[in-house]
């Protein structure tokens, strides 16, 4: 007797809670993930794409950014993600994470604290707290929740908690997006009978 193929597909294993850095109605009914790489050329060309699909589907996704720093091929992706984490410290991690994949191609050290500078947060303290690595600990807590979630490579994708193996161009991840949605307000009509 042979037994059935049984297609497990990756989930979330950290749920989005109140530590992450997520953008969008609390209420939406579309959690939206990535698992990215402030270095990552790919990551880069998926935030443009975000960029219009949050702004064509604002009322329908909650977007959470997680670190998944690939530091054997991209040296400062640690360093990057530290940097936003200072900046988030003080209520701009949205500005500099756009403002990182914006200027990917001249991320270095110096290069990011002219990133700090140009936000207007104070370079000096940020130095001091990037220096000795106090949001290391944060950036390796998404980096571990990503391995545990099957995240293999960056950009990695969630929607509803089940990782997308579909591509993230505009249209794929729109489709990916509106079939959420449509699953969730199918299983609220199914449960107000």
């Amino acid at each position: 007797m042979t037994t059935p193929f049984q297609v497990t597909v990756p989930r979330l294993a950290v749920p989005v809670g109140p530590d992450d850095h997520t953008i969008g109605p609390a209420d939406a009914p579309v959690s939206l993930v990535e698992y990215g790489d402030f270095q990552c050329p790919y990551c880069a060309m998926a935030h443009t794409i975000l960029q219009d699909l949050l702004r064509l589907r604002r009322d329908t996704v909650r977007f959470t950014y997680r670190h998944f720093p690939l530091t054997n091929v991209h040296p400062y992706a640690d360093l990057a993600a530290e940097v936003v984490e200072a900046a988030g410290r003080r209520d701009a991690f949205w500005p500099m994470h756009d403002w990182l994949f914006e200027n990917q191609r001249s991320i270095n050290p110096r290069q990011l604290m002219v990133g700090v500078e140009r936000l207007g947060l104070p370079s000096a303290e940020v130095g001091d707290e990037v220096g000795p690595h106090l949001y290391l600990d944060r950036v390796r807590r998404d980096l571990v929740g990503g391995v545990r979630s099957g995240v293999g490579g960056t950009p990695t994708f969630f929607v509803n908690g089940i990782r997308h193996d579909g591509g993230y161009a505009l249209d794929e991840l729109l489709e990916a997006v509106d079939e959420a949605a449509e699953a969730v307000g199918a299983d609220q009509r199914h449960d107000g009978y």
